[in-house]
């Protein structure tokens, strides 16, 4: 007989009535039910169906392909969720409706969860898809040169392999609620009449009470409604001699209306700008604090302070400072969409020392605001279980901070956190789910850990959150930083973990305590038998940390583990990484 599954699960955190959660549960049950009879019967659910397929990196792709799957629900279709990498090429060419929702990550590269999915799709094996009807919704970011180049790889694929596209892709920036709402409208206005014509759906279906055709269940506390709250705790974690400032702090959840979290998730942070830097700004612009902006309900210091990226140069605003100067050494490089001689240019440099360049300059104030993009939250891994620390979350972070200009430089949050915020001042933050960063269900799986530097952040959580299961998995944790005397953070909880077994094993990789560098991906190598041994165990692997150069770094490592130790060459190790992959034993939470 065969097993009942509901077709799609209520996220926990999603904010639904307790009407609304039990009448979503029972029809979802309901679905399943029909599903199952239909196999001997013939009958059921209404033969409308779309597959969502998605691909996330932080979470907020899932969160709109689970809003879109209950307006279809809601309308009598039956939806169902994929990640991109659990979906075969010979289910693509058997779904008749597909919608992605799908994240660029880095510099327009796939999420993590769509490499393979892609790898398969831009194949010359990959099926034609002329019997599918598909609409791509494409999350990104505008500071990065590739925009969105997910979605649009993806839409201008699905077009090539035959599939006939039902509405226009759009491309979202990190405001994206408003234009995903619209695509979802969209779409919705082209399935509603088809989801008609099909079988009636089952006896009772109808709207979610409360949630409309359209996408609005959001979960409340979100980047347009932040949770306020205090920074309870801010203590430095490295050394006196270190050549960074690591700061662990935790931010009180109290109260049953408060945020929750699982350990794996992100806290993003609202910051505020550096008051001191507004100041040079309004000097540099020739305005007042008080100064009234056409179109804005607030004074021009209010705007800078508290709503504007004032301090990374964006591309749009050096394209309006090339267009009135007329340097030719700027214009060149945008127009010749120079990557290399751009970062050369602004290296060092915040938005005002560009400005400073050019003292002729000027801006009336209807031009002010066209000048800076919006202020935007910053994400961090969550270095706390919420099995241990309910009222509270945890970050660890490194205060960016450098002098240039005979100026001193912060980070826009991490500036904040560590020196702006006083004792009465509140923080505001909300979470970001990441249900693909996660301990093993089993928790007697081994789960082997590669977090150098603040990377250790997420395997804070992870190792409170195994102890406080009880897990019988052993736990491999790879640490490392530049110096073991001032930069070793969470010495006295890690080495306790380690000495009361919690932590099986513990490898360090301290760079400069030595003549000859040593990092992470060293020690991998070094213990390359017995990483290759956990990994035939069913080890999971995760990586956390700079994406630039560590998780590459280790990415290698550990393929040529795999091929030295398991006997293969590099494309039995890839196959092997791959398969990993598709088992959800490997893991990134990369920035």
């Amino acid at each position: 007989m065969m097993s009942m599954k509901p077709i799609l699960t209520i996220p926990e955190f999603m904010p639904l009535s307790g009407e609304q959660r039990a009448w979503l549960q029972g029809y979802y049950a309901g679905m399943a039910m029909q599903a199952e009879m239909s196999v001997s019967t013939g009958s059921g659910l209404s033969s409308f169906a779309v597959d969502i397929l998605i691909g996330t990196q932080t979470g907020n792709a899932e969160g709109l392909a689970e809003e879109m799957a209950i307006t279809l629900g809601g309308a009598g279709a039956q939806a169902r969720m994929h990640q991109l990498d659990d979906v075969e090429m010979d289910a693509l060419a058997a779904m008749e409706n597909v919608l992605v929702i799908a994240s660029t990550y880095g510099e327009g590269e796939m999420p993590d969860n769509g490499h393979l999915f892609w790898e398969a799709l831009e194949s010359d094996t990959a099926p034609r898809l002329e019997a599918t009807k598909f609409a791509v919704l494409g999350l990104g970011d505008t500071a990065y040169d590739e925009f969105c180049a997910a979605g649009k790889m993806l839409d201008k694929r699905f077009e090539q392999l035959g599939a006939q596209r039902i509405h226009a892709r759009v491309d979202c920036d990190v405001d994206y609620e408003d234009l995903a709402a619209e695509w979802s409208s969209g779409v919705m206005e082209v399935f509603t009449p088809l989801i008609a014509e099909a079988a009636p759906a089952a006896a009772g279906a109808a709207p979610v009470p409360g949630a409309g055709a359209g996408v609005g269940a959001k979960s409340k506390w979100t980047r347009k409604n932040p949770f306020a709250t205090e920074l309870s705790v801010n203590r430095r974690l490295s050394g006196e001699g270190s050549k960074k400032d690591i700061r662990h702090y935790e931010v009180a959840l109290a109260g049953e209306d408060a945020p929750t979290y699982e350990a794996g998730d992100a806290v993003n942070v609202l910051p505020v700008n550096d008051p001191a830097l507004v100041e040079l700004w309004l000097e540099r612009l020739g305005q007042k604090a008080d100064s009234a902006l056409p179109g804005h309900d607030r004074p021009l210091a209010d705007l800078l302070l508290r709503d504007w990226e004032i301090f990374t140069p964006s591309k749009d605003f050096l394209k309006v400072v090339a267009l009135k100067s007329g340097d030719d050494q700027l214009t060149r490089i945008l127009e010749q969409n120079d990557k290399e001689a751009l970062e050369d240019y602004v290296w060092n440099k915040d938005a005002l020392e560009v400005l400073f360049e050019f003292p002729k300059v000027t801006f009336d104030l209807n031009e002010i605001a066209t000048l800076f993009r919006p202020l935007q939250h910053r994400a961090y891994s969550i270095s706390s279980s919420s099995k241990l620390f309910e009222d509270s979350v945890h970050m660890t972070i490194s205060t960016v901070q450098y002098h240039s200009q005979n100026r001193r430089h912060q980070g826009v949050a991490s500036g904040y956190l560590a020196e702006r915020v006083g004792a009465e001042d509140a923080v505001q933050v909300f979470m970001s789910p990441n249900k693909n960063f996660r301990v093993p269900e089993d928790s007697d799986m081994p789960i082997i850990m590669v977090g150098p530097g603040t990377g250790v952040a997420p395997f804070r959580a992870f190792l409170q959150e195994r102890r406080a299961l009880g897990a019988g998995g052993d736990n491999w944790l790879f640490f490392g930083d530049q110096t073991r005397a001032h930069d070793y953070i969470y010495q006295d909880e890690l080495e306790a973990m380690h000495a009361d077994s919690l932590l099986t094993r513990l490898d360090l990789a301290f760079s400069r305590d030595q003549a000859e560098k040593v990092y992470v991906q060293h020690r991998m190598r070094e213990q390359g038998k017995a990483l290759y041994d956990w990994l035939e165990r069913g080890a999971h692997f995760y990586v956390c940390g700079d994406a630039t150069r560590m998780a590459k770094d280790v990415d290698e490592a550990l393929h040529d583990v795999i091929a030295e130790h398991g006997g293969t060459d590099e494309a039995g190790a890839r196959d092997y990484v791959n398969a990993m992959k598709k088992a959800k034993r490997y893991a990134r939470d990369v920035y």
